[in-house]
């Protein structure tokens, strides 16, 4: 008798056993079908986060080189040590921040440019804690609180952040900001005076979208601007804005980089820093390259950034890698387990294989009737996973990417305490205006990407083939290892017993 005939016979002679092993063996392929969809999403999870968050390069003055250059200066002196007061900030060439924007791999920019200005006539600060100044009259007259600054030089009523786009600068992507009348700035308010101001500054002045109101330049020379928007913040600030008008986030003033050159009397062709977001984090070296060739590295520097996706990516790459150990694990266990129940119903089905042997059937063709047995019941189980592979991938992928970014986070924030928590020793810095300047901005512009919170997990027809062969093996492997004893047995010994 043929034995594929006698396989299929033999399946639906024995229901029972063959619901079993259908049972035991779709069981072990949804695990594996879970193990490769979990691992596939997570790969393109990754893909979207490579196309979504990229990574950023900041042009801006080369500190260190700086230094260097002013050591070197002071090398004749008994000491090598520069002189802090001898240092001065070279402002970035507008050109050449746009000759490195007209890259390839450039996916979005920012130039950043900040100053202070006073007040002048329609508009008035929100004033600092009154108690605060004056339990800092010390710090008042050695010019380091308040209004108290040396030489009669103001530290400034309010800050002027100079940008491209306001609605890419992270205050207003992260939600800490956002707009609640008129417009934003974009870069078609470059050489106009248009400003956005905060909501209770607005308020305080009852000013509205379309009013105008004058504050100083470096010069004390009134400049207008004209309110083309109004937001509200979330920031509270903190104790230095007690102190600083301008470090108030109420008094901040959002406006485009051009009306901060203007403010600071320079000629508008230069800015404190520009931003780059680039396509795909993995061309940043090769970027980094190309424009360093369009600088002058001994005075300007790039200073590249892809934490945000590296820690993007971390929750991810644990994913895949548990999934992957998922596979492996559960096709060696499966092997294991269908090896025991194949070795079982062999010692079951002593007396069928002992009556074959005896007709002369050869031990192949007997462990060929097995294996087409198990092949069957490996076809059904393939139906049963492939109908159930995305609802358990989803639910343990998704649990899994839970947990990873939940222990990411936590570690973050053990980090971050342990460091002193984000912002300290952070301090006014020199801008465009010299003493008035209010330096880098020092953050990204660009859009704050949240991390990953759900895996989109579909099972693809490349899946389906892999859980196959996958399914293929394991039956091989069992066949082989449970087929010692087949060939041990003696056909006359087990008629007789």
């Amino acid at each position: 008798m043929n034995y594929i005939k006698r396989a299929t016979q033999s399946l639906w002679a024995k229901k029972g056993r063959s619901i079993i092993m259908i049972a035991v063996f779709s069981a072990i392929l949804i695990f594996v079908l879970a193990g490769l969809t979990i691992r596939s999403g997570a790969e393109l999870a990754t893909t979207n986060a490579k196309k979504s968050v990229g990574a950023t390069v900041t042009l801006s003055t080369n500190r260190e080189a700086m230094f260097n250059q002013q050591s070197e200066t002071d090398s004749d002196e008994e000491t090598t040590r520069p002189d802090p007061g001898s240092f001065e900030r070279t402002p970035v060439n507008l050109s050449d921040a746009e000759k490195i924007a007209k890259l390839s791999n450039v996916k979005s920019y920012s130039f950043e440019a900040s100053t202070s200005a006073d007040k002048s006539t329609g508009i008035t600060p929100i004033s600092s804690d009154s108690d605060s100044e004056e339990a800092s009259s010390d710090e008042q007259a050695s010019g380091f609180g308040g209004q108290g600054a040396p030489d009669g030089m103001s530290q400034g009523d309010f800050q002027i952040k100079g940008v491209s786009q306001s609605s890419a600068y992270s205050e207003f992507s992260s939600g800490t900001a956002s707009l609640v009348k008129g417009e934003a700035i974009t870069s078609k308010d470059e050489g106009s005076n248009n400003v956005l101001i905060e909501q209770s500054l607005a308020e305080a002045n009852d000013l509205s979208v379309g009013d105008t109101f004058k504050i100083k330049d470096s010069n004390d020379k009134d400049v207008e601007a004209t309110v083309k928007g109004i937001y509200k913040t979330s920031n509270s600030g903190d104790s230095m804005s007690a102190r600083f008008n301008f470090m108030n986030p109420a008094n901040t003033i959002f406006s485009s980089y051009t009306m901060v050159n203007t403010l600071a009397g320079s000629d508008g062709k230069t800015i404190d820093s520009a931003v780059y977001n680039l396509t795909d984090p993995k061309d940043m070296d090769s970027f980094v390259k190309q424009a360093n060739k369009l600088i002058d590295t001994d005075t300007f520097s790039l200073e590249t950034n892809d934490q945000m996706y590296q820690q993007m990516l971390q929750p991810l790459n644990n994913v895949s890698s548990f999934a992957k150990n998922i596979v492996i694990l559960v096709a060696a266990a499966g092997v294991i387990i269908l090896t025991l129940i194949i070795m079982l119903s062999i010692r079951e089905r002593k007396y069928e294989i002992g009556v074959l042997l005896s007709l002369g059937e050869s031990r192949v063709k007997v462990i060929s009737q097995f294996f087409v047995e198990i092949f069957v019941c490996m076809i059904f189980a393939l139906g049963i996973a492939a109908a159930s592979g995305n609802v358990v991938g989803n639910a343990v992928g998704n649990q899994l990417l839970s947990q990873q970014t939940t222990s990411q986070n936590t570690d973050g924030q053990a980090d971050a305490a342990g460091n002193g928590g984000p912002g300290q020793g952070q301090a006014p810095g020199g801008g465009n205006g010299g003493p008035r300047g209010g330096g880098q901005m020092g953050s990204n512009p660009f859009t704050q990407s949240e991390e990953i919170q759900e895996l989109n997990i579909s099972m693809q027809p490349t899946e389906i083939l892999s859980l196959a062969g996958i399914g293929l093996g394991i039956s091989l492997f069992s066949i082989v290892l449970s087929s010692a004893g087949i060939l041990r047995l003696n056909p006359k010994k087990i008629l007789i017993s």
